[in-house]
């Protein structure tokens, strides 16, 4: 029973992408609203928002959504979401 529990637990395919979007999410007002919205997209598991460097790093199922159908979300509230490549997320 328990090795079924763990099959089940551990089959799901969790990946995390980070993203900034335009207009600049900068107060707590565009945290909110992304914060709202983005959590019922299919396959959302997490969302964390940065406002120092404006940043969303959302958890995802990855057997249920992808990183293109997320940014779609985004364009659902009048957002337009790029990924953050870690290149551009160190200074």
């Amino acid at each position: 029973m328990a090795l079924a529990f763990a099959t089940v637990c551990f089959g799901k395919d969790i990946k995390t992408v980070v993203l900034k979007t335009q207009p600049e999410m900068h107060c707590t007002g565009c945290e909110k609203k992304i914060k709202d919205n983005i959590r019922f997209e299919k396959g959302i598991k997490s969302i964390t928002t940065n406002l120092d460097n404006k940043t969303i790093t959302i958890e995802y199922d990855a057997d249920k959504t992808n990183v293109e159908n997320i940014i779609e979300g985004f364009k659902k509230i009048n957002y337009e979401a790029a990924e953050v490549k870690d290149n551009q997320n160190k200074e």
